[in-house]
Parts: C-alpha cells; sequence; structure tokens
C-alpha cells in the first residue's frame, strides 16, 4: 500500500477509537451509561449483519455459543467498564488504561496458552505496568473509576485470547457483526436491570449514538481489520498506542479536561511498552511474537 495512504487508514482508524471516549462521555449527559453503549452496539451490530447477509454463518449452536462468549467480553464487558468509568475519570485515563490491554494479553497468553516470548517482550511489559502506575497518580487507592478503567483492560485482553483460540473457525466480518450484536443486546439487558436507563431524545444525543454506532464501530473496525489483513498484523498493531493518544487529545480538545503531568509521563511509558510487546523484531516462525490486538 501507498505509504500515506496507509498512514491516513491509521490515523483515521485510531482517531476514530480514542476520540469515542470523549464523544461517549459527552454522550452520558443525554444517556445512561449502559443504555449508550447497549444501543451503539446493537445498532451497529445489526446494521453490520445487514451489510455481510451473505457471508457463511456458523451451523453448530457451539460456535454461536463462542461468539456470545467473545460478545460477552469483547463488546459487553470492554464498553461496559469504559462507559461506567467515564463518570467518574477523564476520557484520557480510562483510554490509557483500557488500551494498556496488549500487556495483559502476555501475561494471560503464558498463563492460560503456553505462548513464550522474548526477553524485549518481557520489558514491554514491565516497562508499560509501570507506565499505568505512574498514570494513576493521586489515584493510589484505586477509586471505582480506575478499577473499572483496568477492568475493560482486562476484558478485552480475555477477549482478545478467546478470537486467537476460536476467530480461525469464522469468517471475520461474521464474527465481529454478530459480536457487536450479542455484546449490545446483552449491555441493554444490564441497563435495565443493574441502572435506572435514561434518555433524552434530543439532535444532540441521536448524533452522539449514530456516530459511535456507525463510524467509532463499523467504520473503524472495517478499516482496522482492512489494515490488518493487508499487512503484517504484528507490526499494524504496534501502532494501536496512537488510540490512547488521540483519547487524550480529544478529551482535551472536546471537554476542555485538564491532563497531569504524570498521565503524559504514563503514557510514554505505556506506549513504549506497548511498541515492544508488539513490535515483530525477527522473523522466527516458531515463537509467537506479536499481538493480533
Amino acid at each position: 500500500m501507498n505509504p500515506y495512504l496507509f498512514a491516513v487508514l491509521v490515523v483515521t482508524t485510531t482517531a476514530l477509537m480514542g476520540s469515542s471516549f470523549a464523544v461517549g462521555k459527552i454522550g452520558l449527559n443525554y444517556v445512561s451509561p449502559l443504555l449508550l453503549v447497549g444501543l451503539r452496539f446493537t445498532i451497529a451490530g445489526i446494521l453490520m449483519a445487514l451489510i455481510i447477509w451473505r457471508k457463511p454463518l456458523p451451523k453448530k449452536v457451539l460456535d454461536w455459543l463462542r461468539i456470545f462468549t467473545v460478545g460477552f467480553f469483547q463488546t459487553a464487558g470492554v464498553m461496559g467498564c469504559i462507559f461506567l468509568s467515564l463518570r467518574t475519570i477523564s476520557a484520557g485515563e480510562s483510554s490509557i488504561l483500557t488500551f494498556s490491554n496488549p500487556l495483559l494479553v502476555v501475561i494471560l497468553s503464558t498463563v492460560f496458552l503456553g505462548i513464550r516470548y522474548q526477553l524485549f517482550h518481557w520489558i514491554g511489559v514491565i516497562v508499560g505496568l509501570t507506565g499505568v502506575f505512574i498514570t494513576l497518580g493521586s489515584h493510589l487507592h484505586l477509586e471505582v473509576g480506575i478499577l473499572l478503567g483496568l477492568g475493560a483492560s482486562l476484558s478485552w485482553s480475555i477477549g482478545t485470547l478467546l478470537i486467537k483460540k476460536w476467530g480461525a473457525r469464522f469468517n471475520i466480518w461474521v464474527l465481529t457483526a454478530y459480536q457487536m450484536l450479542f455484546g449490545g443486546l446483552l449491555l441493554l439487558l444490564m441497563s435495565f436491570t443493574l441502572e435506572t436507563p435514561t434518555i433524552t431524545i434530543a439532535p444532540t444525543s441521536i448524533f452522539i449514538i449514530l456516530w459511535l454506532a456507525i463510524m467509532a464501530s463499523i467504520v473503524q473496525f472495517a478499516i482496522w481489520f482492512y489494515l490488518i489483513n493487508i499487512g503484517d498484523p504484528g507490526k499494524t498493531s504496534a501502532f494501536l498506542f496512537l488510540a490512547p493518544f488521540f483519547g487524550v487529545l480529544s478529551g482535551w480538545i472536546l471537554l476542555k479536561e485538564v491532563v497531569e503531568w504524570y498521565v503524559y509521563a504514563g503514557s510514554l511509558f505505556i506506549f513504549l511498552g506497548i511498541f515492544l510487546v508488539n513490535w515483530t523484531f525477527s522473523k522466527d516462525k516458531n515463537i509467537v511474537q506479536k499481538l493480533d490486538v
């Protein structure tokens, strides 16, 4: 691919990932957290399922249960934690904590999948986790929003491992569409059982819901999977460190959030850690050296 086009697409998809935190926080002024994210992914899942309706669907009930499980962690768990965290911490902090997930993937895949990583990967984990610690700054008492941000990272990591384990069984677009749909429906159920759902119908709230469903979900996923498919997944995944940057930037622009010095310092450590974990330095195919997150 033309390097300039590649750069434009990388910036577009990571900007959509990161800015969704600030846009979502604005949406909380009109819609309760779980209802907002439930509407986002239910609408996105339905639209995407209609777009790919000719793709082959799973024939076994067990495979549908696998997709449901992926949706539980990858969409319901991640997005539920993110949008609940936005009630008490900034969009920038939430994005930084959430996108630390590649560091947890290394740890979990070593423990549960027996994958062996090289020394520089573990150096990346240590550097990244140090960054998370620094980012917490004055929040070392681990308030609810911080715990939810870390919960989003953990849930994303589990979802990543499940996709690694089961992804080859499905058409990737079918898996993406239906895990979003199942996750969205779960979030709507959680909204009506765990919160008092509220929504203010206004042009702004409708725009935010549609933006999150179409641009920040369908378009963002389409560009990201396209980049993964045409290039080296490990090298492409290294650019995920741009997403929390855009999360902090959009929080500053859209919400006038004040970013403390320790957030900048911690984010630099996290970006470096994720870069070390994701970047492929060797072509040795006998050792797993990249994370497709």
